[in-house]
């Protein structure tokens, strides 16, 4: 008896031992919570050059300068636009919240002098003529959408995780969203937006991913609209991180008003 408890204790602990080993299936959930929680620093400011391109070829740039925090509770973003003319003083502010809330979002048009509210129906609306809506430019939550692993392959040498995302809320613009997640980074490499006829209307394709500062920093991402034949890049410069001299005051309508910190 004794030699038969002994070899059933041992069993056990071995059975225990290799379940610890194996680490935690990934699901849907699991693999966008990831992505959504990669540290990114407590601030951050960028360049970014935008660049808009036509079914012709033709461009459009714009430069922005773009300042970030995060607080225990949210994500603030607030963007300027510095060139052309005819675009220069305009100012987004988009406050993301870590509950899952929609998140609240602001424009400033210096040619009607006043900060406008980006109401909940007009998010899937282009930003500023580019093929990125004010959603977009938000940071979505993942309860937002019930998330499921479709496979795992290789993209442009990443290893990663083919995620399906369906949104909760039927009115969002897109009925799912498909995204290759690296394994190695939790950044996405591509994500496809799917209609209610199951066919790709956009695509978002990640140039490149660098690793600044310790964090991995998406620098270069190209948004295309299949149906006009349209795009846009965007490419993040001169990247810098936790600077003392940002606060949470510095995210207000006032300061949309003011101006870029010189």
């Amino acid at each position: 008896m004794k030699n038969s408890n002994r070899i059933a204790i041992i069993s056990a602990l071995l059975i225990l031992t290799v379940a610890m080993a194996v680490p935690a299936q990934e699901t849907g959930l699991s693999v966008m919570e990831k992505v959504y929680n990669r540290p990114s620093g407590e601030t951050m400011t960028a360049d970014l050059v935008m660049t808009l391109t036509n079914s012709r070829g033709s461009t459009r740039e714009r430069t922005i300068k773009q300042y970030k925090i995060e607080t225990e509770d949210m994500e603030k973003k607030l963007m300027f636009f510095l060139a052309p003319a005819d675009v220069r003083d305009t100012s987004f502010m988009s406050w993301s919240y870590n509950d899952g809330r929609p998140d609240d979002q602001w424009i400033y048009l210096p040619a009607l002098r006043r900060v406008k509210r980006i109401s909940s129906d007009k998010k899937d609306d282009s930003f500023m003529g580019s093929d990125f809506t004010y959603d977009d430019l938000g940071e979505r939550h993942p309860s937002e959408d019930n998330h499921r692993i479709l496979r795992e392959e290789t993209l442009k040498g990443e290893n990663c995780y083919v995620t399906e995302s369906i949104p909760v809320d039927s009115g969002d613009a897109f009925a799912k969203t498909v995204s290759w997640i690296a394994k190695d980074s939790w950044t996405g490499i591509k994500r496809e937006y799917y209609n209610e006829a199951g066919e790709v209307y956009k695509t978002l394709t990640i140039g490149k991913t660098e690793k600044i500062d310790g964090y991995y920093v998406i620098t270069s991402m190209t948004m295309e609209d299949h149906d006009r034949d349209h795009s846009t890049t965007i490419l993040m410069e001169n990247v810098s991180f936790d600077d003392a001299n940002i606060d949470e005051s510095f995210f207000s309508e006032r300061q949309m008003q003011r101006g870029p910190r010189r």
